[in-house]
């Protein structure tokens, strides 16, 4: 499949909110910040319900199923090797302070269940929550792909309701970081991709519009200390998230240069490892966290390099022997 047009520089922009976020947030002591941090992450969840979403239908159109074993092979090599060396690195600088169940959490991507995380393993949450995403929907999809719409505007509508029962139960602080409660956000992904085909064009100042949101719901979020209010779970985030899927289709359809220029396609390139590597070196760098960010890029781009890429390439050959195999068969 060719790349699609302006993924790469949302990436770089949701990876940019989470980094400058956290920095500006240790530096400045700063609520908003780490909000758009925060936002930073849900925009990279709903990039992900759009490119997953999108490759498995462009599977299906081709063989009327999903081969649900290719697809989590190629996950694997995807994601697997980078978590990996994060996390063996992690777990031997801080083994004295670690518990066993902190590791297991982990390795099992269930860190999102698992409460009493230490702060260098805390962004693993969002890293879970894509793995359960990967486990349950092209399952999901394959399996009722008739009524792949209702269950995805399903979840886009539980999902809130959810948010504001564990708020009045008080359990929030502890329940944002499971599924339920931010499936909406790659279901929103997902709707995109599935509707597509059907989607009308999104026009400049529309996009526009849809940048207030984007832009006003961390502030207000950061302004209320992230004390949440039912109006910010059932409307505010529901208005941004949606927000957001709109402006990727607009830049997807319509690709700016600089979403598209070399090195903002290199940092979105860098952004799964520059993820897990900013955790530890930004908010490790407490006196001076910009240090922080200098360190966890260039450890990224070695973890991308030296990483990713030859698992990426062993994938690639891997696949191109199973399609000379599939060939032989058939002849």
């Amino acid at each position: 499949m060719t790349r699609i047009p302006s993924l790469d520089g949302m990436r770089a922009i949701s990876i940019s909110l989470v980094v400058i976020g956290h920095w500006a947030e240790l530096r400045y002591h700063s609520d908003i910040a780490g909000a758009f941090a925060n936002l930073g992450v849900r925009i990279f969840f709903i990039i992900s319900g759009f490119l997953i979403t999108t490759l498995l239908l462009k599977e299906h159109a081709k063989s009327s199923t999903i081969g649900l074993r290719e697809f989590y092979v190629r996950r694997a090599y995807r994601i697997l090797p980078a978590s990996l060396a994060f996390m063996v690195v992690t777990f031997v600088i801080f083994w004295p302070q670690l518990r066993w169940y902190h590791m297991a959490t982990a390795v099992l991507y269930l860190a999102n269940f698992d409460y009493t995380h230490p702060w260098y393993l805390g962004h693993l949450w969002s890293l879970s929550v894509e793995e359960q995403f990967y486990l349950l929907w092209p399952g999901v999809l394959k399996k009722w792909y008739r009524h792949r719409a209702a269950i995805l505007v399903g979840v886009v509508a539980f999902a809130p309701v959810y948010r504001v029962a564990c708020h009045f139960l008080r359990l929030h602080g502890k329940a944002d970081e499971t599924f339920p409660a931010v499936a909406d956000m790659l279901a929103i992904g997902c709707l995109l991709a599935v509707f597509a085909k059907l989607m009308p064009k999104i026009h400049c100042a529309w996009a526009a519009l849809m940048i207030l949101p984007i832009a006003m719901v961390p502030v207000y979020m950061g302004i209320l200390h992230f004390h949440v209010t039912p109006a910010l779970l059932l409307v505010l985030w529901p208005v941004m998230h949606l927000s957001i899927a709109g402006v990727l289709w607009h830049v997807v359809q319509r690709p700016y240069w600089f979403l598209n220029v070399g090195p903002v396609v290199w940092l979105g390139k860098i952004s799964y490892s520059l993820y897990l590597w900013q955790q530890l070196f930004v908010f490790g760098q407490h006196g001076r966290p910009w240090y922080g960010v200098i360190f966890a890029v260039g450890l990224a781009s070695a973890s991308h390099y030296f990483v990713e890429q030859p698992m990426l390439r062993m994938r690639e050959r891997r696949a191109a022997r199973g399609r000379e195999e599939t060939l032989a068969v058939a002849a």
